[in-house]
């Protein structure tokens, strides 16, 4: 009952919107390839080559701009959705894996894998402004709403490092279960959720004094809690739940932003890693990693409403209008 009322709440936001055409784009580890889907079709509408495994996308502002990880060229990559062409690469260090883009919309913060690193980069100027030492396998990358904040995980140190964007250097850390793999702040940024693979939970993180407020578990009727491994997390734009993409479980769960109750699971392709919505938030779509495909969540109804065919490994993805 407590999600149909959610929902409803959402759709009705949502009838005031008009739907928007949007392309997603979908970064496939084992093509070195992007997959362009056209929503309104529901289909790939072209293939684009990009860098060695490519991982985590971001778009500029005016999402003009597509940023690439490619993990195995040791580059990020810019490329010009207009013409989907690459215009540039950015020295990003080695093995880049996930970014944050500051909302100056030109400081980008990138986890170094590899070399314990974030490296800062001025998209404009393409000047590395900073390499600051973390923990160990650093991944996922967040920027706070007001600016103030770039937060790193490291995989191995379990740590969540707190980086001052007024000097680009390292304030504190956070210590969250084994392998923590992603990192979201909330609308308002007082809230930080963080995905933890190995201990199979979710961190909700107090920005204020940046400890943890709530720790989120998962069990999935049937689904052994070994494959619980959540990665990617997404908010919808209300503020009222949260989507947690649950890996080798198959499921991303529909979780209560303000009670952290999990409200429900749903059955998307095999190894979901992240998610993205539609500019208008009237779709969440996921990809999954294992069965090279993307599931797209009807937000009205919460249900899995198609599955769309990629490239192999289908990582990162983003969506504009």
């Amino acid at each position: 009952m407590r999600i149909a009322l959610l929902a409803a709440s959402i759709s009705l936001a949502l009838a005031s919107t008009s739907s928007l055409a949007a392309t997603a784009y979908v970064s496939n580890e084992k093509d070195d390839s992007i997959s362009v889907i056209d929503l309104a079709s529901m289909e790939v509408s072209a293939t684009l080559e990009v860098g060695m495994r490519p991982r985590g996308l971001l778009l500029s502002s005016d999402n003009k701009l597509l940023y690439i990880c490619a993990s195995d060229s040791d580059r990020v990559q810019v490329m010009d959705l207009a013409t989907r062409k690459i215009i540039k690469e950015l020295p990003s260090g080695a093995d880049p894996e996930q970014f944050a883009l500051h909302r100056n919309d030109r400081w980008l913060y990138i986890s170094n894998e590899d070399d314990a690193l974030v490296t800062v980069v001025d998209t404009q100027s393409d000047e590395v402004l900073a390499q600051i030492d973390v923990g160990v396998e650093p991944e996922g990358m967040a920027v706070s709403p007001d600016g103030k904040w770039a937060v790193n995980t490291s995989e191995t140190t379990n740590m969540l490092h707190w980086i001052d964007t007024s000097n680009q250097t390292l304030v504190d850390n956070t210590l969250v279960d084994q392998r923590p793999r992603h990192v979201e702040f909330d609308a308002d940024g007082k809230r930080l959720w963080a995905s933890a693979e190995i201990g199979g939970t979710v961190s909700v993180i107090d920005v204020a004094n940046r400890q943890i407020e709530k720790v989120l578990t998962f069990q999935i009727k049937g689904v052994h809690p070994d494959k619980v491994q959540p990665v990617g997390v997404k908010l919808s734009a209300d503020g009222k739940l949260a989507f947690v993409a649950l890996g080798p479980a198959n499921h991303v769960a529909v979780v209560d932003a303000k009670t952290y109750e999990v409200l429900d699971y749903l059955l998307v392709g095999r190894r979901v890693w992240h998610m993205a919505f539609t500019p208008d938030q009237s779709q969440l779509l996921t990809t999954n990693g294992v069965s090279g495909d993307v599931s797209v969540i009807d937000m009205q109804s919460l249900k899995v409403t198609k599955s769309i065919k990629v490239g192999r490994y289908p990582w990162g993805v983003v969506v504009t209008p």
